[in-house]
């Protein structure tokens, strides 16, 4: 049997944080949103509905919230890799992107966005 891709999407998870480097930026929290895809080999959770088969959105999701909320961020790229380290860290997964978006950080811009992925 070929082993069967699923893919878990986290969309617009919205959070706050401090993120940046001007002076309102360090203290203020500001608006962000965390899109993420995961893929991962879900052959065994296809054919069962025993939790420890498929990977825990829930459980991600978790750490992603205690990392974003708890933490201190100068630049978007650290943010995101360390976002993408927690969405790839568990071996089931073969690829992940994580892209966060920072509303309003520019002028006449609805946001600033970076994109991160993980390939095994």
């Amino acid at each position: 049997m070929k082993p069967e891709i699923a893919i878990i999407r986290i969309k617009n998870l919205r959070l706050r944080t401090f993120i940046g480097i001007k002076e309102d930026e360090i203290k203020n929290k500001q608006d962000i949103i965390i899109n993420a895809s995961i893929h991962y080999c879900a052959t065994k959770a296809r054919g069962s509905d025993n939790m420890e088969d498929a990977l825990n959105y829930r459980t991600i999701t978790k750490k992603i919230i205690a990392l974003v909320e708890n933490n201190r961020f100068s630049l978007l790229e650290n943010l995101t890799n360390q976002v993408l380290n927690i969405a790839s860290e568990h071996p089931w997964v073969d690829l992940a992107e994580v892209e966060i978006d920072k509303p309003h950080a520019l002028r006449f811009a609805d946001s600033v966005s970076l994109t991160l992925c993980y390939k095994k």
